[in-house]
């Protein structure tokens, strides 16, 4: 199948199209109607996309199902899957379908809803697809605009401020991003990723207003880049768009922010910062080690001080992702394996996380922590099911979290044992927070007149949870599913980087 990726990408924006052409009325019939056209269009997403994962040779280190056609004013249409991105995929499809399921008692304009979501997988899979800079720009900034509207309209009281705030703290971030690309499109002449990958930008050191500029361009084109991976990860002192956008975001909503968005940051770094710019990471990568590092402690202090169930988990999500940047500036076989193996749990763990917030919300209406007490009395199977991805959240060994954690921390001591020293505190930190939420929310006695009559969970909500739980087990007896992966392509790409900086790390040493 030539059009794979296409057809992957593309199959939610023809449900969208559907719903918005078709899908008329707004009684309780058609609001049904809209819920199952945008099930059954994300399970078939879904499916395709199997075809893409069963075809996929991890031992080809370059880019595979590869389409490419001329576009607007000399720019290609270029899609595209290596070892790094496919997984991306997988995780946005077989997420989406858990996500509209979560939806089922949205009531207000259920047909937009649906569509925002529909256009957003369609966007989400282009930005870990596209291997043009122009397709990739259009795909990672139109991203935005669903989400937006979806914490704007479908958002808590305080949802217009949240919403603008995220818009503009991604949008601001991305602007200089957009000034890199013209930039390497006028010194490369080209933006095709997998060309600029390979392309030797300028890093002969040059002043600006008498401030030595160390990697010249490439350390420019860097922090360009940075300036908008950074927002969207979000890494710490950028993360305070985060918090408020899950506390505002309905339910589906954080558990998409949480699962993929961030991890667009992540990949940003992987398919540009590292391979495009050597020289500026070499040069800037003590810096975001050390940022990461103020992430994981000082966000899961925050977290712990807490008094909104998403507030936490959001400010868990912030530690969380400095593990990624962590492992990913080690710039070794462990730590970028860890980073990816991290987002794709996270993935896993954050989205049940925030769901299992939403299934006390449904029932009570309130996120405060102090509004429950003793929930295992009423609510046995959900004691479980929180107590699992609790732990997978802390990290215990037999998850999906103990792995990814473990192999930044492996890959970071090879760096800097200062940094993976910092670092494990941050393990220590999270399972405080974490079990202080649980603990108060779950155990102890039934005081509270008002949970009296909670009922557990529905067979919807199990069935929602079981696939999350069954692939954070899985992933944590069995890390090879997607360490095999993920390995030959960031083999390749770590000796790519080695290759590009041994001349500098050579002239240093002299």
């Amino acid at each position: 199948m030539g059009n794979l990726l296409s057809l992957t990408t593309f199959i939610p924006l023809l449900g969208a199209a559907i719903l918005a052409l078709f899908l008329r009325g707004s009684d309780d019939a058609a609001q049904n109607n809209a819920k199952w056209v945008a099930m059954a269009t994300t399970l078939a997403t879904f499916l395709v996309s199997l075809f893409i994962l069963f075809g996929f040779d991890p031992s080809n280190t370059d880019f595979q199902f590869v389409e490419e056609r001329p576009w607007l004013l000399g720019m290609n249409y270029k899609m595209g899957v290596d070892g790094i991105s496919v997984l991306f995929v997988m995780l946005t499809t077989f997420l989406m379908p858990l996500v509209i399921a979560s939806c089922w008692n949205v009531s207000t304009r259920v047909k937009e809803y649906m569509i925002a979501f529909l256009l957003l997988e369609t966007l989400m899979l282009g930005v870990f697809m596209a291997l043009d800079l122009v397709l990739f720009y259009l795909f990672f900034e139109a991203g935005l605009i669903p989400m937006f509207l979806i914490i704007g309209i479908w958002g808590g009281a305080n949802r217009i401020y949240a919403s603008f705030k995220f818009f503009l703290y991604t949008f601001l971030g991305s602007v200089l991003m957009l000034v890199a690309m013209v930039a390497m499109f006028s010194q490369a002449g080209t933006t095709d990723i997998p060309t600029l990958m390979t392309y030797n930008f300028a890093s002969e050191d040059f002043s600006i207003l008498g401030v030595q500029i160390v990697g010249g361009m490439q350390t420019l084109l860097w922090i360009a880049f940075f300036a908008s991976f950074a927002v969207k990860m979000p890494m710490w002192p950028v993360h305070t768009w985060l918090p408020d956008a899950h506390v505002q975001a309905p339910t589906a909503g954080s558990v998409v922010l949480a699962a993929i968005l961030l991890k667009m940051g992540g990949y940003g770094f992987l398919r540009f910062s590292l391979p495009m710019f050597p020289i500026g990471s070499e040069v800037l990568g003590p810096m975001v080690l050390w940022l990461s590092v103020i992430a994981i402690i000082y966000t899961s202090l925050v977290a712990l001080v807490q008094e909104d169930m998403k507030k936490l988990i959001a400010y868990s999500s912030v530690a969380h992702m400095g593990y990624v940047t962590m492992g990913i500036f080690a710039v070794n076989q462990q730590g970028i394996d860890g980073a990816i193996f991290q987002m794709i749990s996270h993935g896993f763990i954050s989205g049940a996380l925030f769901l299992c917030v939403g299934v006390i919300y449904d029932r009570m209406h309130t996120r405060e922590i102090d509004a429950y007490g003793g929930l295992v009395n009423r609510m046995p199977a959900y004691a479980l099911i929180f107590l699992f991805f609790t732990m997978a959240n802390v990290g215990l060994p037999g998850t999906s979290g103990f792995i990814g954690e473990f192999l930044v921390l492996m890959g970071i001591f090879q760096v800097n044992t200062w940094v993976a020293m910092f670092a494990t505190t941050g393990v220590i930190l999270s399972a405080a927070y974490a079990l202080w939420l649980y603990r108060r929310v779950v155990m102890g006695d039934l005081i509270k007149e008002s949970l009296r009559t909670i009922s557990d969970m529905t067979t919807r909500e199990r069935f929602i949870f079981a696939p999350l739980a069954f692939m954070t087990l899985l992933l944590g007896v069995y890390p090879a599913l997607v360490l095999d992966i993920i390995g030959p392509s960031v083999t390749a790409l770590v000796d790519n980087y080695d290759m590009a900086t041994a001349g500098m790390t050579a002239a240093a040493t002299h």
